[in-house]
């Protein structure tokens, strides 16, 4: 496709597509397959300009190359946009919001003044419904007030301020109304489905492949700490699945043979095989809507601090009001009360500022599930690190395998990819990518695994237990012993490496040494933190004491606690907790899922198990540990705007009732002032928090 460069700076390409028009299809193609290219940092395309704004860090070329690549035909392309988009939702509100604009003034100007008075009334009578609803219920609500200021206007005659109200009420509606759409659609959009790869069972055999290539009766295998790529009946194992982003219970539930599973749920115990009902979980997306809608999750404290003032400030209004007239006897000095009242700015801002920040996390690849998770994260003392995945790499590496017992290190390595291949765990990649590279083939040759959470792996090999894992598991659990005469060589492993032990009939096969590097700016965010009002930030690990050690003096945590468990995770957090600290979790495994779930808000490295990223409030890139900072600036960012909201609406609120009440303002102009003040401090809070 053709495009002309309409403006350019630095890092920054305006374009404009050679076509006639673009419909919002269209547009959400070319945005999605722009976002996708490696350097773009931010697409925004303009579908009634063809124009798209390319925000990119990369060499020039390889932007526009790309754009001449693309076409509106392509179906690589079109499959890189979500099953749901804002795009048409927002031209949809914004449609109904100029159409309410012109049809008030068409009707002003083409209407004469007896009908508009008959359509005025008809219209006060709904708002007049719901206050004295509202007043039979025993509730003194904004519905109340909304409905004296409209009253007592027409009662004087007054039938342009009456207009006027209800038409900003209208307004605020209608952008109340958006964004809890657009929030639910965001949120819900952050939940969608992410799966990429799943077993199938084909010729007897499992193998991995794309779930884009999974099809409907496709046999499925999914095994604990891994997530349910698509809709189907179970045909055999059992599995504790846990259904919360579905259906919102806490607790996991059984499935077995003839129970139908989910997409996008997750296995936190067990195993099952499931026939696939829908190669396309179509229906998930529409299922999470309606889990967030009936759930207050998506409400933060200060939006419920914020609805609550509100209500509670409506006696006051009505109070005054009364006061007003009884000493001045007039009704305009008494009107000043109810046009203008703190509860529109406060329910409609505050929702907007929390929808912002989340929006703006996104932005920053952070996933944030709900806004009270980032007024957490601002007043949260207490950060707690795993080691591994963390505030190590997210990829470590095998550096060496020493065999025992006169086995082959090559053999070994092939066997312990073969055991480790199905679970999510950074150090179990690491196996299995060296395997890979060097180019060992492991197909499926052991029967049925049992995984131990946070110990390790066994199964049956040529009728031969085999084991693997950490050197509790396999030799304090399963009894392992080292070969006679190799006692020395065991004694002499290298302690700068994590050690994975593999055991063969009880007997030491091969010890795999795994470099786990501490990442490069882990030691520069830890003291970032440290400034940032963390007075404790603590590193648990289930490795040895020495190599928990080592890590700790590199990254320069505060203190640290080594060979834990994953209930010695969650207990230590609880504590914490306990002792009155608000406190942030972060990991990445199946083993920190218990101390993620524990805390006050749980932290799930994207690329890390799927029970993890479910259990988990926010998601992080692996790539990069300064996104913390990040959510910590736009945590904090957040909290300050919302207490210079307060601040705002109080102060302006209180100026136009004094305006008013003195007869400077008119009525009219008051509740103008008043809806216009409302949607300004509403608009100001929709802009980013932090400069980019």
């Amino acid at each position: 496709m053709r495009f002309i460069v309409r403006a350019e700076s630095r890092g920054r390409l305006r374009v404009h597509a050679d076509i006639d028009r673009m419909s919002l299809a269209e547009a959400d193609v070319l945005e999605y397959y722009m976002k996708y290219i490696p350097g773009v940092k931010h697409v925004k395309v303009y579908d009634r300009t063809c124009d798209a704004v390319i925000l990119y860090d990369c060499d020039r070329d390889d932007v526009t190359e790309a754009l001449a690549r693309f076409s509106f035909d392509d179906e690589a392309a079109r499959a890189l946009v979500p099953e749901h988009t804002s795009r048409v939702s927002d031209r949809e509100f914004e449609n109904r919001l100029l159409n309410r604009t012109i049809f008030r003034y068409a009707r002003k100007l083409l209407l004469p003044h007896p009908l508009m008075v008959f359509w005025d009334a008809n219209k006060a009578c709904g708002y007049l419904k719901e206050g004295l609803k509202a007043l039979l219920d025993g509730n003194l609500t904004v519905a109340v007030l909304d409905a004296a200021a409209i009253t007592t206007s027409f009662a004087r005659g007054d039938h342009e301020t009456s207009s006027s109200v209800m038409f900003l009420l209208q307004i605020g509606d209608l952008l109340e109304e958006w964004a809890h759409k657009k929030s639910v659609e965001d949120l819900a959009g952050l939940m969608s489905l992410n799966v990429d790869k799943a077993w199938v069972v084909r010729g007897g055999a499992e193998e991995l492949v794309s779930v884009g290539d999974i099809a409907a009766g496709d046999h499925v295998v999914v095994r604990m700490g891994n997530m349910i790529p698509l809709d189907g009946k179970v045909i055999s194992g059992t599995a504790m699945v846990n259904q919360q982003t579905m259906t919102g219970e806490s607790m996991p539930v059984k499935k077995s043979a003839g129970s139908y599973v989910y997409g996008g749920t997750v296995i936190e115990e067990g195993e099952c095989i499931f026939v696939v009902d829908k190669a396309a979980g179509s229906g998930r997306y529409d299922r999470i809507v309606r889990m967030i809608e009936e759930s207050e999750k998506l409400k933060s404290v200060s939006e419920s601090k914020a609805a609550d003032l509100a209500d509670r400030l409506v006696p006051y209004s009505l109070a005054g009001t009364l006061i007003a007239y009884a000493l001045t006897r007039n009704v305009q000095t008494a009107m000043a009360f109810l046009m203008v009242d703190y509860s529109c700015a406060l329910k409609l801002s505050m929702p907007l500022a929390v929808l912002s920040a989340m929006r703006e996390s996104g932005r920053h690849r952070i996933t944030v599930k709900g806004g009270k998770f980032l007024e957490i994260v601002a007043e949260a003392d207490t950060i707690v690190f795993d080691k591994t995945g963390t505030l190590t790499n997210a990829t470590p590496s095998v550096v060496d395998v020493i065999p025992f017992g006169g086995n082959d290190a090559s053999e070994m390595l092939r066997i312990a990819a073969c055991l480790e291949e199905h679970y999510p765990h950074s150090i179990a990649n690491a196996v299995v990518e060296a395997a890979r590279v060097r180019g060992l083939e492991h197909d499926e040759m052991h029967s049925e695994v049992e995984y131990v959470v946070a110990h390790g792996i066994t199964s049956s090999i040529d009728g031969q237990k085999a084991s693997i894992g950490s050197y509790h598991y396999i030799f304090e659990d399963e009894g392992c012993r080292v070969p006679e005469g190799e006692e020395e060589k065991f004694e002499q492993l290298p302690a700068e490496y994590s050690l994975l032990y593999l055991s063969v009939s009880g007997r030491l096969a091969a010890v795999i040494c795994i470099e786990d590097p501490v990442r490069e700016d882990a030691p520069e965010v830890i003291e970032e933190l440290r400034n940032r009002g963390f007075s404790r930030i603590v590193m648990m690990t289930g490795d040895s004491e020495k190599t928990a050690a080592y890590v700790a003096s590199k990254t320069g945590v505060d203190e640290y606690i080594s060979e834990v468990l994953p209930e010695d995770k969650a207990g230590f957090v609880r504590s914490v907790k306990y002792d009155g600290h608000r406190v942030v979790m972060i990991g990445d495994g199946i083993n920190d899922s218990p101390a993620l779930s524990e805390s006050d808000a749980g932290i799930a490295v994207n690329t890390g198990a799927a029970i993890a990223r479910e259990i988990a409030d926010i998601t992080i890139e692996a790539e990069n540990l300064g996104e913390l900072l990040v959510l910590r600036e736009i945590s904090e960012a957040l909290m300050r705007r919302i207490d210079g909201d307060y601040r705002a609406i109080i102060t302006l609120n209180s100026m136009l009732i004094m305006l008013g009440a003195f007869g400077i303002i008119t009525p009219a102009t008051s509740a103008l002032l008043h809806n216009l003040s409302t949607i300004g401090i509403s608009l100001y809070n929709m802009t980013d928090l932090i400069k980019a």
